[in-house]
C-alpha cells in the first residue's frame, strides 16, 4: 500500500521516476474520459485554447485534431510535467503548441485570450478553487468555455485516501462554484461509472 500510495501522489505534482511513469500512466488512461469530454464542447477551427494541468500534454494534442488552424497552451505546476508535455508536443513545440510551468492560482495570460480552457483530471489539486476559477474566467474571452473533466466525484472516494492532497468535488458542487465565480449557461454531462464533464461559459 505504501508503494501504491507513493505512486499516486504523484497525481499532484509528477516527479522523479515515480513521476514520469505517472506521466505516462495519465496519458493512457485518461484518453476516454478526454475524448468523451472534448466532443461535447463544439470545438471550432481556429480556436485559441489553454489546458491547466496538462500533465504528460496529450491533451495537447486532443485539443490541436480537433481544431484547425489552432493555438494550444499547456501549464503545469510540475517541472516533469512540462518537461513530457514538451517532448510529446515536439514537432509543434513554440509553433501551434506553447508550454510552461505554473500555477491555476495565478495564469501568466493576458484577459480574454482564450476561447476554451480545460481541466482534465486537475481540480482536485487546485489550491483555493474559488480564487482559481475566477482566474480562468479571467483569461477566458467572452463567450469562451471552460470544460471540467472529472472521474472521481464522491468525497469519500477511497481515492482522496490514497492521494494526498486530493479534493473531490461532486459535479452539483462543481456547478455552484462556477455559477458562483460568473459563469452561465453551465451544464453537467455524465458518462458512467463515474465520468463528468462540467462547462461553463463566461459572459
Amino acid at each position: 500500500m505504501g508503494l501504491l500510495k507513493t505512486f499516486f501522489t504523484n497525481c499532484a505534482c509528477p516527479q522523479g521516476r515515480m513521476g514520469r511513469a505517472m506521466l505516462k500512466f495519465m496519458n493512457l488512461c485518461h484518453a476516454p474520459l478526454t475524448n468523451w469530454g472534448l466532443k461535447l464542447v463544439n470545438i471550432q477551427d481556429g480556436w485559441t485554447m489553454l489546458d491547466i494541468g496538462c500533465g504528460g500534454g496529450a491533451t495537447l494534442q486532443r485539443l490541436l485534431k480537433r481544431s484547425e488552424g489552432s493555438t494550444v497552451y499547456g501549464i503545469d505546476i510540475s517541472e516533469e510535467s512540462v518537461a513530457k508535455a514538451k517532448k510529446v508536443n515536439a514537432k509543434v513545440l513554440d509553433k501551434r503548441v506553447f508550454i510552461t510551468q505554473g500555477s491555476a492560482e495565478k495564469l501568466p495570460y493576458e484577459d480574454g485570450k482564450f476561447d476554451l480552457v480545460t481541466a482534465v483530471e486537475t481540480v482536485y489539486f487546485w489550491p483555493n478553487l474559488p480564487d482559481c476559477l475566477q482566474e480562468v474566467r479571467r483569461v477566458l474571452k467572452k463567450g469562451g468555455k471552460f470544460a471540467i473533466l472529472v472521474e472521481v466525484v464522491d468525497g469519500d472516494s477511497m481515492w482522496t485516501n490514497v492521494v494526498e492532497g486530493m479534493t473531490a468535488y461532486s459535479p452539483e458542487e462543481l456547478k455552484t462554484l462556477l455559477d458562483d465565480a460568473g459563469f452561465i449557461h453551465t451544464e453537467i454531462h455524465r458518462m458512467k461509472p463515474s465520468n463528468a464533464t462540467i462547462i461553463g461559459v463566461k459572459a
